[in-house]
């Protein structure tokens, strides 16, 4: 089984929508499983205190080494990636995603306030991640969304195991339009080659609307999959023609 742990000092707001829809009843049929740790558990005082100021002045407070690294090695003994949810971490994309899937689980930690003592960071192997350039009141959402993408991919989770096979970033593309019945819609049709049954016409109009789609609002992912093209072009001449 899947495990996600996420330590917080809001355990209410878990499993949250991660209850409902396709991740609550995989969670329900026993595929995955979500534990929620409060931080605040592992405080040393009778308040429960998981911060304090930052050293050097500055604003805000900091969440403190002693206590989070007590709740780390509490709720994650274990060879799960240990992930902090940080602005400044490295983009979570769809190839990180699928190799989270591919191991035991994950351990989410959530900050809070100004930000985490970096020696825990350290100390604890924490490996930052980002789900986008901007900044959330605290990582439990980031982490709710990380959940939730890597829940998806386990296998039984979806309807059909290829569903998420041409989805967006599947091949550095975004995905291409989608449609379904009613054949029009105010006046607008679905395209007729989606209603031809070739599906050889079908397959090509969906690779060269994902390429349209991906140059024109992708420029990012647009020059990684025409470097993967160069790659395999590169790749298949080297192999020569075959031997008579």
């Amino acid at each position: 089984m899947w495990r996600a742990t996420v330590l917080t000092i809001f355990p209410e707001m878990f499993p949250g929508p991660l209850g409902a829809s396709l991740a609550g009843k995989a969670s329900a049929n026993g595929l995955w499983s979500l534990a929620a740790v409060d931080i605040r558990d592992f405080a040393g005082d009778k308040h429960r205190t998981v911060d304090d100021t930052p050293a050097g002045g500055g604003p805000g407070m900091i969440m403190k080494a002693d206590v989070l690294g007590r709740a780390i090695d509490a709720a994650a003994a274990d060879d799960r990636p240990r992930l902090l949810m940080s602005p400044r971490g490295q983009p979570l994309t769809q190839a990180r995603i699928r190799e989270l899937v591919q191991g035991p689980g994950i351990v989410a930690v959530c900050g809070r306030f100004e930000g985490v003592d970096e020696r825990v960071i350290g100390a604890r192997g924490l490996i930052e991640v980002s789900i986008g350039d901007y900044v959330l009141a605290g990582g439990e959402l980031a982490a709710m969304v990380m959940i939730d993408a890597c829940v998806r991919l386990i296998p039984g989770v979806m309807g059909k195991e290829t569903s998420g096979a041409d989805e967006s970033f599947s091949a550095n593309l975004v995905e291409y339009p989608q449609f379904t019945r009613p054949q029009v819609w105010e006046g607008r049709a679905i395209p007729e080659v989606l209603i031809s049954g070739d599906h050889r016409k079908v397959a090509e109009w969906r690779r060269a609307e994902a390429e349209r789609l991906t140059r024109e609002r992708r420029p990012d992912l647009w020059a990684a999959y025409r470097a993967d093209q160069d790659s395999g072009k590169q790749e298949s001449g080297k192999k020569g023609p075959p031997k008579a």
